[in-house]
């Protein structure tokens, strides 16, 4: 089990995630079009060489749910029940082609689930820091995470 039980979690308790991954324009270019986001920030060069960013923003899309996933094996692999919610998404820095992120989590609330004894709700702080350690985006994420099983 790669995923950490609800009762084996702490409140500040923080996750320093070892995958990392360089992003392509590949990347930007399949979520833009898989998610029908035709915004000219994430698919023309040529329009974004006029603009502050000279070059196109990854899709903000794509972060959140890579930002998300580096975190999955470490958290809740195997020990998530479901996800309840994606609060407080911020991207306080652009991210582009070639950009490297790393994610790092912190435990920031715990409390027993009221309807399922098995379970309890977890809330995680997410942050993703590109190759310069710059704050590249965030989200405070909710799950419902199965406890210890009592043969375990």
């Amino acid at each position: 089990m790669a995923g950490v039980w609800f009762d084996e979690l702490e409140v500040g308790q923080i996750f320093h995630h070892p995958i990392r991954r360089t992003l392509t324009e590949t990347d930007n270019l399949l979520m833009s079009t898989l998610t029908h986001n035709p915004a000219q920030l994430h698919i023309d060069a040529e329009y974004m060489k006029g603009t502050p960013f000279g070059r196109p923003l990854m899709n903000s899309a794509f972060t959140l749910g890579l930002m998300v996933g580096i975190s999955v094996g470490d958290t809740t692999l195997g020990t998530a029940v479901a996800n309840l919610g994606w609060d407080e998404v911020r991207f306080p820095n652009p991210l582009f082609a070639g950009d490297t992120i790393h994610v790092v989590t912190q435990v920031i609330e715990l409390r027993e689930s009221k309807s399922r004894p098995e379970a309890g709700i977890v809330t995680f702080l997410h942050q993703a820091f590109n190759q310069k350690d710059e704050l590249v985006a965030t989200c405070k994420r909710s799950g419902l995470q199965l406890k210890k099983p009592a043969d375990a």
